[in-house]
């Protein structure tokens, strides 16, 4: 079966499922055709893809562009020949007031401030994945987004994907039986150096090393760590809530689920030398109350696929076992493999063979998220990726941290959002700022 996605349908259905937000931005009420003037804080790697890709759509003007490292913020700068106001200090940039919204891309340990900061001065949110860096960070921005009813876009951009978005309409309808385990991994060979070994050093003179640490603790500056290595260090990122969030974010939308019961990790640094903080190798296990499971493998030390390819088909990033069928999702592609009757059951294939394939679109799905975004800011629809969806999907990851460090399987009550059989794990869902960093 060959099908061709509709992103218009596919837009439409999803702007028909949401739940209007009744406020309106920051500088009044948008028209369909008015431009929103956007500010970006961090715009290094990620911040430079999403400056790209919100550039692609007419109605996005880029007005106010922030980042601690002064040869980067004048590179951004430059691609819009200056015209941007530019910033050091992102809580200059959030007084900007002529901004409809603020995108952030910075390392996960400042998603929080910045985004409960800039909701509570009447900005629309887009800010990229993991959401947080612990659970109550996270519960607070849901918070901060509702009080002020403001539009808050996580950068899940799978939850953009119409081709995911197909794959959901079989898998939540049943089409492929019950889904008893999802799986997913990074894999990446970093044997034998990784991130490397650096001494502690002076920072960089065109590098606020103190506004980059933030909230965390005050430490030297190590070339391993900023701009970009910052991924292997516990304290500012992982890379569970890294990738993982990605993977578990859609394995909870294409199975309906809302959070796990349970989790448990195991992992270490078995192989790779370097300075990281977080494993080179790391399984987690998430069991849910409806009786399924879901797999993530941070495979650091080695890197050959794990699932099967087929010619002609994207290499797939997910898997889905259901009692019918087994699908495996890609880029562009997914298919599903019949089952067949095990031990003592019937044979005969239990549903027919499926392919689709994505066409008609080059726009990557970064692009489809800003788009999302862009138009939930003007109807004050909820977007694809809401904050309270990035939440819970971000908490999975965090979670599986936590039960590596504790080193035993946590049991999770979601609505209380509290682990039960080990009430003092409780103290690592958050942790005390640095002065004089609050989270309103």
């Amino acid at each position: 079966m060959k099908t061709t996605l509709s992103r218009r349908t596919f837009t439409k259905t999803a702007a028909a499922a949401s739940v209007a937000l009744a406020a309106a931005p920051a500088r009044g009420a948008l028209g369909a055709n008015d431009r929103v003037r956007l500010g970006f804080i961090g715009v290094a790697n990620r911040g430079g893809q999403l400056l790209e890709a919100f550039s692609e759509h007419a109605d996005c003007e880029v007005a106010a562009l922030c980042d601690v490292h002064r040869p980067t913020l004048d590179r951004a700068a430059a691609r819009f020949d200056g015209k941007p106001a530019t910033y050091r200090d992102f809580r200059k940039l959030i007084e900007q007031k002529d901004l409809d919204a603020v995108v952030i891309a910075t390392p996960d340990h400042w998603h929080a401030i910045q985004t409960v900061d800039a909701c509570d001065a009447g900005k629309d949110v887009y800010v990229e994945k993991p959401l947080s860096i612990t659970v109550h960070e996270g519960r607070r921005m849901v918070e901060a987004a509702r009080r002020n009813r403001r539009v808050v876009q996580v950068g899940t951009h799978r939850r953009s994907s119409p081709l995911y978005a197909k794959l959901a309409e079989l898998t939540r309808s049943d089409k492929i039986g019950k889904i008893t385990v999802s799986r997913a991994y990074r894999l990446s060979n970093m044997y034998p150096d990784g991130i490397g070994r650096a001494k502690p050093t002076a920072p960089p003179p065109d590098l606020d090393w103190d506004l980059w640490l933030g909230p965390r603790p005050e430490r030297p500056y190590q070339p391993n760590i900023a701009p970009y290595k910052f991924r292997w260090w516990q304290l500012y990122s992982s890379q569970m809530a890294n990738w993982g969030v990605h993977y578990l974010d859609a394995i909870r939308w294409l199975t309906g689920e809302l959070a796990p019961a349970s989790v448990c990790a195991m992992g270490g640094r078995f192989a790779v030398d370097d300075d990281r903080t977080v494993p080179d190798t790391l399984e987690a296990c998430f069991q849910f109350a409806s009786g399924r499971l879901a797999v993530f493998g941070q495979y650091e030390a080695s890197g050959n696929p794990i699932f099967p390819s087929k010619e002609g088909l994207s290499r797939p990033e997910l898997e889905l076992r259901g009692t019918l069928g087994t699908a495996y999702i890609g880029g562009r592609t997914f298919q599903v493999v019949p089952e067949r009757g095990g031990q003592f059951q019937d044979r005969t294939p239990r549903m027919d063979p499926i392919e689709v394939e994505e066409t008609g679109g080059n726009a990557s799905l970064t692009s489809l998220h800003a788009r999302n975004f862009l138009d939930c800011i003007k109807t004050r629809e909820k977007p694809h990726a809401d904050v309270e969806e990035g939440h819970r999907s971000t908490s999975m990851s965090l979670l599986a941290n936590l039960s590596l460090v504790v080193g035993e399987r946590i049991t999770w009550d979601a609505e209380k959002e509290r682990i039960t059989n080990r009430p003092e794990a409780n103290e690592l869902l958050h942790y005390e700022y640095r002065k004089p960093w609050v989270l309103r």
